[in-house]
């Protein structure tokens, strides 16, 4: 690489071609990072001609990549992550706590019990600055693997020994399939088979993850698919009779006390599903670069049986499966 390009590739420079592409136009970035469209141009050209490529289509009334541009951006969002990787050890190795602590949060887990655990965090008056990502399925994963987060809580399937990462138990989670009173399968004898279960519209829950298809736990294969971002959403939609499908027990059971829903038993089984922390390894070989202040002191929260309990049970929605009537 020339001087000049290298001089024109900053992480700022990176950082601002990342606005111009998330907000679609010159305009909008402008705005976004204060500054005046012509000098946002400005420096975008400075970029281009040290590089001598295009990296927007000045063709669109759009901001939109070009081919170069694209590998530019995609390429920049690594250094990014590795800028900041680098300024989070920095900060550690000075002073014990990192620059930044991220945590994907799975949609299983209790959002109240979360903002409890981050207030007693606060109240140690940490130099960390926290970040909670909202994850579902695989993306929970990824965004550990990916350096998005330092930790995650919520991940549902058998980890193994995935390189780099360590992961202990939250407990299990029982998930019970459940519809509206006044939908046909509530009507139906019980068990349930998979032609009845078929024929009706599902309600899923989006895999968050970047790459691939994603995951999807509990569809029927050529059954009709209502997919919402959230399981907060999933339960609103069921609620309302827009699809059937399963649900956490400790999220669905004050609905099941009130009558709002019905659960159904089935012909194929669904074990209790088991749920897991995990966050990445540190480098052993570097005492410096061991875990940080603040991932050690959310990992001795996570010992605690309670913890673990409240962030998988919401804690006023419990009661025990014997009260839970099945049709």
């Amino acid at each position: 690489m020339n001087s000049n390009a290298r001089n024109v590739l900053t992480p700022d420079s990176l950082f601002m071609l990342k606005v111009i592409a998330q907000k679609g136009s010159f305009a909008g970035a402008a705005r976004a990072l204060n500054l005046v469209p012509s000098s946002l141009s400005y420096r975008v050209r400075q970029i281009e001609e040290a590089l001598d490529v295009l990296l927007f289509d000045r063709k669109s009334r759009q901001a939109k990549l070009t081919t170069a541009g694209q590998y530019l951006l995609n390429e920049g969002a690594r250094v990014l992550i590795e800028v900041d990787a680098i300024a989070n050890r920095v900060k550690r190795i000075a002073t014990g706590w990192e620059n930044e602590f991220s945590i994907a949060l799975d949609s299983l887990i209790d959002r109240t019990t979360v903002m409890e655990l981050c207030q007693s965090f606060f109240a140690l008056s940490p130099p960390t600055k926290l970040r909670l990502i909202d994850e579902t399925l695989t993306g929970t994963l990824q965004a550990l693997t990916q350096g998005h987060a330092d930790l995650a809580l919520g991940i549902s399937w058998d980890l193994g020994n995935v390189a780099g990462i360590e992961h202990e138990s939250l407990g299990e989670v029982r998930f019970l399939f459940c519809v509206h009173p006044k939908h046909p399968l509530a009507r139906l004898k019980n068990p349930l088979t998979d032609a009845q279960i078929q024929k009706y519209r599902a309600v899923a829950v989006a895999d968050s993850t970047q790459m691939g298809q994603g995951m999807t736990i509990g569809l029927l294969e050529g059954q009709e698919v209502f997919t919402v971002p959230s399981m907060e959403a999933k339960l609103q939609a069921q609620l309302l009779g827009l699809g059937v499908g399963f649900l956490p027990e400790p999220l669905v059971a004050p609905y099941i006390q009130r009558g709002e829903f019905v659960t159904c038993e089935l012909q194929r089984s669904r074990r209790p599903s088991k749920v897991d922390y995990a966050w990445r390894k540190e480098d052993s070989t570097n005492q410096q670069l061991q875990c940080g202040r603040a991932l050690g002191w959310w990992l001795d929260q996570l010992k605690n049986e309670k913890t673990r309990h409240s962030l998988l049970m919401h804690p006023n929605h419990s009661i025990q499966p014997s009260n839970i009537k099945v049709r």
